[in-house]
């Protein structure tokens, strides 16, 4: 692998890794989506539609997704020149300005922000909805087949899941058949397709540099690029919540540096002992180093 293409990878790895921090969307199942979507290719292109970038956004949902968080993200500029309309179409009236923010797409940072508050907003929809935790794979259902699609997919699962996928969702299985009909020709059941999904970001996270699974259930944030080690059982469970998913995503980001080396071996060397500095403190190794040490019981 060149130099080149290790930089880009850890700069779509730390994108991501900054996006889970700030959403507290897990880190694997952002790396599994980005995997399945592009390649964890920034400028990637589809063939048959508007999608576009790391995550793959159509035109439509991405300016929807810019309306409502660019704001928060220093892209006031983008979100106000956003209207929607009475049919609830997005529209840009100044054609500069709409290729500008179609064009972010093709930015990591830009597109993994965007992708984490989309799946934070599907998250607490479903979750509203479904009354229960969300797990990742339902978090790409609500992606695949918009949110009201992935909320009549799970509902009629939990109580039909041998019903044919294709019978519910028609237009789909006629521009997605291999993922609603096996080789044979037969159409796969709900929880077929659902266990198809699951599959493919569990695979995608492990393609895209991730150790833990991406489909399941992430109340916590799942261990990001693998580097803890030993030194997981010092986090144990005293840093909870918010906290902890702050300890694991600052480690990856700080090892995305030494990734971008050129060091194949880099990402699997202990965190600490590679990303810390004591000589030279900054305000995230002190955070980091307190809640250590709150969590001893210091």
């Amino acid at each position: 692998m060149s130099v080149t293409s290790v930089n880009s990878t850890a700069s779509v790895k730390g994108a991501i890794a900054a996006a889970s921090r700030k959403t507290g969307i897990d880190f694997n199942y952002l790396i599994g989506q980005a995997q399945v979507e592009s390649g964890m290719r920034p400028d990637a292109r589809a063939g048959t539609s508007s999608a576009t970038g790391l995550y793959q956004f159509i035109e439509q949902s991405w300016l929807g997704v810019v309306k409502d968080h660019g704001g928060k993200h220093g892209m006031g500029w983008a979100a106000g020149s956003i209207r929607q309309t009475a049919n609830g179409r997005y529209v840009v009236s100044d054609p500069a300005a709409r290729a500008a923010i179609l064009g972010l797409r093709n930015d990591p940072n830009t597109a993994a922000i965007m992708a984490a508050e989309h799946a934070s907003d599907n998250k607490a929809a479903l979750e509203q909805r479904l009354g229960r935790p969300a797990t990742g794979t339902d978090l790409y259902m609500a992606h695949f087949l918009g949110l009201g699609g992935a909320t009549k997919f799970l509902d009629t699962m939990a109580s039909n899941p041998e019903r044919s996928g294709a019978g519910m969702f028609p237009a789909a299985a006629r521009a997605n058949h291999n993922i609603f009909y096996g080789a044979n020709g037969q159409p796969r059941t709900l929880s077929e397709i659902y266990s198809r999904f699951a599959g493919k970001l569990d695979s995608g996270a492990a393609a895209g540099g991730a150790t833990g699974g991406a489909s399941g259930s992430f109340e916590l944030a799942q261990d990001p690029l693998g580097d803890f080690g030993e030194n997981e059982v010092i986090l144990g469970n005293g840093a909870a919540g918010n906290d902890r998913h702050w300890v694991e995503t600052t480690i990856a980001q700080l090892n995305v540096g030494k990734e971008a080396s050129g060091d194949p071996f880099a990402a699997r060397r202990n965190a600490f002992t590679r990303a810390v500095d004591p000589l030279r403190p900054t305000p995230e190794t002190a955070k980091l180093a307190y809640l250590m040490l709150a969590n001893l019981g210091a």
